[in-house]
């Protein structure tokens, strides 16, 4: 990770830690770059950048800073207005851009926000443009063979313009609808919009399928997205499917890259559930390609379990999606995601798409002729104990031969029913203690003895 980029964009509170001034810079930096790499190649026409943003207060102020400084440097910057991130990377793949940008501190609250960049191919931006990025914020960039502590302003008529471009997020909401290979008629749906940027989008794909469609929490303030609602607050869909006697109910984060779902009887289908039910489901009919599902080292044990029942090979990734769709990328995987609902359909999509995944869910349900708790029987999902401890150093915590060897005495107790994983935070001076097994009381105990080594050693803060 980089100073100011996370692995998934630049984060922080708006005005403290990410600024204004910084989307700025953003801007005026993407806009003379890709300008650059067009004129070098011989195309002497504007860059091309599309924007999408999330309904948070702060969202239009980073999207006027970011077209300020595009159009500054000579670039046309094209508005999605309020979207979703995924219809950003589709938009930014289709549509022949040079690059896309998404605001939205996704899950998080109102008040944090983030600049999330996406290449042409509508994949997250490579590390070495985000180091440019990054560079030309402390002033130190080396590009092109020259030193630039400031870029180029664009002049007369090379300073580019805004264009208005609701009509990319409607030929994506177009696309959802083409990949409904069922109608939904008859089916009684809950959607939970976080107050985030599925709330316009979501309940027309789900109505032009033909669903019966109730929606809660879509009526975005600037204030309330994610506040007791969507896939982080999922209790308040669990009730609504319950007390309306739905058929399923899905809920998505506050830009829609996430979706979790709830069966008819209210319980909670996670990312795990849907990896199984959907992985089954492309095994069935032949299309589970290397007949691998991807997950990240957060998926849980009884997953595994699952897909050895169920004859499914499975890859295990460092947490975060951009490790996820990296391996399905180099591997040729068609299926992976997050216990978050961050699920990746690589045929469809080239990042989580909450709505998509929605569909792809109810797909199952109609081709199986079964209810969502029907498709989920045969996965058990183990009790998981997770615990933080703040330590000095992360690396000598964790590398510590007698915590090691605490860790391997779990493991080895453990056998086959369960595990332990012990993580480094990536943000954090946190080491992550996670234990799954058969009972939470068995956790919990192999848990403290993981922990009671690491404070006697004096790795504690």
């Amino acid at each position: 990770m980089g100073k100011y980029f996370g692995t998934d964009g630049f984060r922080g509170e708006a005005n403290e830690n990410l600024t204004a001034d910084h989307a700025y810079k953003v801007g005026r930096f993407l806009g003379w770059y890709y300008g650059e790499v067009r004129r070098i190649a011989g195309d002497d026409t504007p860059a091309r950048i599309v924007i999408g943003k999330d309904t948070r207060r702060s969202s239009y102020m980073f999207e006027y800073s970011l077209v300020g400084g595009l159009v500054a440097s000579g670039a046309d910057a094209y508005l999605l207005h309020v979207t979703t991130t995924p219809s950003v990377a589709y938009v930014a793949r289709v549509d022949d851009f040079d690059c896309g940008i998404m605001i939205s501190a996704s899950h998080n609250p109102y008040y944090d926000n983030r600049i999330k960049l996406i290449n042409s191919k509508g994949e997250k931006m490579d590390e070495a443009t985000i180091g440019f990025v990054e560079d030309y914020l402390d002033g130190k960039l080396e590009l092109f063979g020259e030193t630039w502590r400031e870029v180029p302003f664009a002049h007369k008529d090379k300073i580019g313009r805004t264009v208005d471009y609701v009509s990319g997020r409607n030929r994506y909401v177009g696309y959802l609808i083409s990949l409904g290979m069922y109608s939904f008629k008859g089916v009684k749906v809950g959607l939970d919009c976080a107050n985030g940027s599925s709330w316009n989008i979501a309940k027309s794909v789900f109505d032009a399928l033909g669903a019966t469609t109730y929606v809660i929490n879509a009526e975005p303030d600037g204030y309330n997205i994610n506040t007791n609602a969507g896939s982080t607050h999922i209790e308040g869909l669990q009730k609504f499917v319950v007390e309306n006697g739905l058929d399923v109910g899905f809920a998505y984060d506050g830009d829609a890259d996430r979706c979790l779902c709830v069966d008819e009887k209210g319980n909670v289908i996670s990312g795990d559930h849907i990896l199984y039910i959907y992985g089954k489901y492309m095994k069935e009919r032949g299309k589970l390609l290397t007949n691998t599902v991807v997950t990240t080292v957060m998926s849980n044990f009884g997953l595994y379990k699952a897909f050895d029942e169920a004859g499914i090979d499975y890859a295990k990734t460092a947490v975060g999606d951009k490790y996820v769709y990296e391996y399905m990328m180099n591997n040729g995987c068609r299926i992976g995601g997050e216990q978050s609902g961050h699920i990746i359909f690589s045929k469809y999509a080239s990042t989580g798409d909450g709505i998509l995944t929605s569909l792809k869910m109810m797909e199952v349900m109609m081709a199986k002729k079964k209810k969502m708790s029907e498709l989920s029987e045969g996965l058990v999902i183990y009790p998981q104990v997770l615990q933080n401890i703040r330590v000095k150093n992360k690396a000598e915590a964790q590398a510590d031969e007698d915590v090691q060897k605490a860790v391997q005495a779990v493991a080895d107790q453990l056998g086959d029913t369960g595990r332990i994983l012990v993580r480094e935070s990536g943000t954090e001076p946190v080491i992550r203690v996670m234990v799954e097994a058969e009972s939470k009381e068995v956790c919990e105990k192999y848990v403290q003895e993981v922990i009671t080594v690491i404070k006697a050693k004096g790795h504690v803060l």
